[in-house]
């Protein structure tokens, strides 16, 4: 994996695609997966939802630590991620990312530096920084 620390390492098998399933090496995660449904919801979830948690998940635990090291409880705050899918400038598939973060109870000057310096630190946003349409805003 290059230059990259590796402290922790996980594998998930997926077979069916979109419309298959995927089991992580602990079993912990198992989900059936599908397509995004424009209409209606059918069983199991689809890639863009697994990212959207995937990444919220590790901006919020960069945004708790940016608290920690300011002095600053940001225990209440939220992070929704929107993540679009669709046909890109090269007539290929590309994703669109809108990250809203509410962080209540925090002066809003703040607030803001905690969350430049979450998205700094966080590897899903590094891992996609010019790689695909995203805003991170402070609401």
């Amino acid at each position: 994996m290059g230059k990259v620390d590796v402290k922790y390492r996980t594998s998930v098998i997926v077979s069916g695609g979109r419309m298959g399933r995927a089991i992580s090496d602990d079993g912990v995660l198992d989900v059936q997966l599908r397509t995004p449904k424009l209409n209606g919801v059918a069983e199991g979830t689809n890639p863009e939802q697994l990212f959207g948690a995937a990444w919220g998940a590790c901006l919020q635990s960069a945004l708790g630590g940016a608290a920690r090291r300011a002095g600053v409880d940001a225990s209440g705050s939220t992070i929704t991620v929107e993540i679009g899918q669709g046909q890109d400038a090269d007539g290929g598939y590309g994703l669109a990312a809108r990250i809203e973060i509410a962080i209540p109870g925090v002066e809003r000057e703040i607030a803001q530096r905690l969350v430049d310096e979450a998205n700094a630190n966080c590897p899903y946003s590094k891992a996609v920084k010019g790689n695909i349409e995203s805003q991170v805003a402070l609401v």
